[in-house]
């Protein structure tokens, strides 16, 4: 029996809006265990590293047929994690986000092409900085079972994508600082009650 593909969508979040099929079981993601960390160079002298922690977000999961599966993820940008208050204060800037407390990040999935046993690319609408533009997410299931201590049934993935700073009006100081993010998405997710 083969091990089937629980897709999942960033983050960061990550949303699907393709409709649930009838079959779909819904999970809701660990916000203890879930991490969106992006990463992008820094004057040729260093890589520099973000990430958002802490969020929520549903998935319907369609066993027989994964690609009918959705998903959908929202978070706040203040959320950010950088491990510097001062490059914190300069992202929420205007430079960059100028963000409002309330200003989110999302993504909802508009189609799953299951590529393997665990594996597919997820096609979904990001919207970071006011503007959505779609995105393609390379993801992994790592693994789905029970879990040990919770004892229902969880699933974990990973997934990555490569972002243009300039594409959502966040392209300050390129191509100094690199226009290129790379980001990569670390999810659990627990069947819902």
């Amino acid at each position: 029996m083969t091990r089937s593909f629980l897709p999942l969508v960033f983050v960061s979040t990550l949303a699907l809006g393709t409709a649930a099929h009838a079959a779909a079981e819904s999970y809701t993601l660990d916000p203890s265990h879930s991490q969106i960390v992006f990463t992008y160079n820094h004057l040729g002298f260093s890589t520099g590293t973000g990430m958002f922690s802490g969020f929520e977000g549903e998935i319907a999961f369609d066993q027989e047929d994964p690609a009918a599966s959705s998903v959908e993820v929202s978070f706040p940008v203040k959320s950010m994690l950088t491990g510097w208050e001062a490059r914190f204060e300069h992202f929420m800037s205007p430079d960059f986000f100028d963000a409002a407390d309330d200003e989110m990040v999302s993504f909802t999935s508009t189609g799953i092409e299951v590529t393997g046993e665990t594996t597919a690319k997820i096609t979904g609408d990001l919207t970071l900085n006011g503007v959505t533009k779609p995105v393609v997410l390379d993801a992994v299931l790592n693994q789905a079972g029970m879990h040990p201590m919770e004892n229902k049934p969880w699933a974990g993935f990973e997934a990555t994508t490569t972002l243009l700073r300039s594409d959502y009006n966040l392209g300050a100081f390129a191509p100094f600082v690199s226009d290129e993010v790379q980001v990569t998405i670390s999810i659990e997710a627990m069947k819902a009650e």
